[in-house]
């Protein structure tokens, strides 16, 4: 990193756009996915607040981006310096894994030594200053040959998160706050998400990780051999005019898994995990209650309407509306309301009740409904 807190030199941020955001359906579609979609009223789309998130970190040019080719040409609209070699195209989803993974091993065939940081491209952090701490930690752990992944410090026994059991403190110069995390758990009952609240040393999974990218590919490898020797195969095809062909013939065969399930929980099994405490606020706007929450500020008795041209009419109501329909809505007396009126489909829930919109979806989907999906 340079003396004036610039570009950190030996660092390429990665984000994975993939996913339908099935839990905010019917806003996000298969076309228009959450991360195309300005959740937080910045502005901009969630993918630009992201870009702009990592730009000082690692450049313009040195930042992946990992999406579908349905969404090439609205990503490359939404982010003007992405460089061609840096987008990568799936031709179908199949998990963070191989998105990652591809990433990686394109990558270490460019710049041997590379450390990559992988972020979501949906996820709302509005502390950027102590966001950059937390990364400049997590890339002196990799830099140490660790693995390191960003909890972040719990505000409430949530169940729609994972969880990281932390460890003791662990020795790592340029990363203070780090400390060996020594199991992932996955989204636990309210109870149990209580008595890690209490506990104090459980972090929420965040879905960050930054490594080394030839560190990272040997726990895959060690982890699911075949489906590293896929990745491989991928990356060594990639800068030749062979690239379509073979992801054609090897991307649909790949193992659908999460990154969490191939190298986050081995590595920590192995000792091989760091975590580095995020304290800065963190949202992985995964539903319609969280939405709500971020546009109130937290307070219960507000009600968040969504749309350019949104007409509500609402007394004594609370939740939320979004709207990109011009009918008129009333609401009267309703409290944790969620309304979503678009052309073609509306959503009324509660947000109780938010987590739910995916098994709809699902329905959706086992119907025959594909075309409002």
């Amino acid at each position: 990193m340079s003396a004036t807190g610039g570009p950190i030199d030996d660092f390429y941020s990665v984000i994975p756009a993939g996913g339908i955001g099935s839990r905010l359906w019917p806003l996000s579609r298969a076309d228009a996915p959450k991360f195309l979609h300005d959740l937080t009223g910045s502005g901009q789309t969630l993918l630009k607040d992201t870009w702009d998130r990592l730009e000082p970190l690692s450049g313009k040019n040195r930042i992946m981006v990992v999406t579908g080719r349905a969404h090439r040409a609205a990503v490359e609209n939404q982010l003007p310096d992405l460089t061609d070699p840096n987008v990568v195209l799936e031709s179908e989803p199949r998990d963070s894994s191989a998105a990652i993974g591809l990433a990686a091993a394109v990558l270490v065939r460019r710049e041997p030594n590379v450390i990559i940081g992988s972020f979501a491209a949906d996820h709302v952090i509005r502390d950027t200053r102590g966001f950059r701490r937390a990364v400049q930690e997590g890339v002196a752990a990799a830099r140490a040959g660790y693995i390191a992944t960003i909890g972040i410090t719990p505000t409430e026994p949530a169940i729609g998160f994972g969880y990281i059991h932390c460890a003791g403190p662990i020795e790592i110069e340029g990363a203070p706050h780090a400390v060996a995390a020594s199991s992932f758990v996955e989204k636990p009952d309210l109870a149990t998400a209580e008595r890690y609240l209490d506990a104090g040393d459980y972090l929420w999974n965040g879905g960050m990780f930054i490594a080394r990218a030839d560190v990272l590919l040997q726990q895959l490898g060690e982890s699911d051999p075949k489906l590293l020797a896929g990745i491989n195969e991928l990356a060594d095809a990639w800068d030749t005019p062979s690239r379509g062909a073979v992801v054609d013939q090897v991307w649909p065969k790949l193992r659908k898994i999460a990154i969490d399930y191939t190298v986050a929980e081995p590595a920590a099994a192995a000792g091989r995990l760091v975590v580095v405490p995020g304290d800065f606020d963190w949202d992985d706007v995964g539903d319609f209650a969280s939405i709500a929450k971020l546009h109130s500020g937290g307070r219960k008795s507000d009600l968040a309407i969504l749309g350019e041209n949104a007409r509500v009419l609402a007394d004594a109501s609370t939740g939320i509306v979004v709207s990109q329909s011009k009918r008129m809505i009333s609401l009267i007396g309703v409290s944790d309301i969620v309304v979503v009126d678009t052309p073609d489909a509306l959503l009324v829930t509660t947000t109780a009740n938010a987590q739910r919109v995916k098994s709809v979806v699902d329905a959706l989907r086992l119907s025959g409904s594909d075309d409002v999906l």
